[in-house]
């Protein structure tokens, strides 16, 4: 098993981003969705993001955004990942430069790779998609055994319901490449908590290690 890749999401402040840096976070993701506790301006982004290390990958994360909010977003910040529904991105036309990380809230008949219906290029390749139990955010729980079907066909990164008590047997029965998390490390919506930031990264990467370990016997 590849080491896994963790995405710690809803940043919102400069201590939050050194909690999860500190923890070993592989990715941040700064949320563009008002609706949302974790919304952040673009100009608070942007100020956030001067202290993201260079190794640490910046993932701008929308719901059913327009296309000028996701143009804005990319011209200020420069974001490495665009994350959003996979519904969403026939509506869009995506600058070369971050890559794409479409968002599934269920296992459908609908190709996950494809070419968007708006005649751009393909934007995902058939690397990655993540799979979410609900409205990101909310902690519901992803469908683990229909995720175990698409980890082997993709670079897939679980999200939804997970936390430091759950996070190692979703990875023994996912197997997936990454997981994500926001509410499982908060003390209240939309604030982050740092020991419980740390107690996920460590839980992840202690069931990752054990299933390296286990295949090379």
């Amino acid at each position: 098993m590849p080491e896994l890749w963790i995405k710690i999401c809803g940043i919102r402040s400069a201590a939050d981003i050194e909690a999860a840096v500190a923890a070993g976070a592989d990715a941040l993701g700064f949320v563009f969705y008002e609706p949302s506790p974790r919304h952040l301006a673009i100009g608070s982004a942007r100020t956030l993001q001067e202290a993201v290390p260079a190794h640490v990958e910046r993932v701008a994360v929308f719901l059913h955004p327009s296309q000028a909010e996701v143009d804005a977003v990319i011209d200020a910040l420069r974001p490495d990942w665009v994350q959003t529904d996979l519904e969403d991105l026939d509506g869009l036309r995506l600058p070369r430069g971050p890559r794409v990380l479409p968002v599934l809230r269920k296992i459908g008949s609908e190709p996950i790779f494809r070419v968007p219906k708006n005649g751009s290029e393909p934007l995902f390749g058939g690397s990655r998609a993540m799979l979410d139990g609900g409205t990101s955010g909310t902690g519901v729980r992803a469908d683990w055994a229909a995720a175990r079907a698409l980890a082997s066909r993709c670079e897939l990164v679980l999200a939804g319901g997970l936390d430091a008590d759950n996070v190692a047997e979703a990875i023994r029965t996912v197997r997936p490449f990454g997981v994500d998390v926001s509410s499982g490390v908060e003390h209240a919506r939309g604030m982050k908590d740092p020991a419980r930031v740390r107690d996920f990264i460590n839980a992840a990467r202690s069931a990752a290690r054990a299933l390296t370990e286990e295949g090379g016997r």
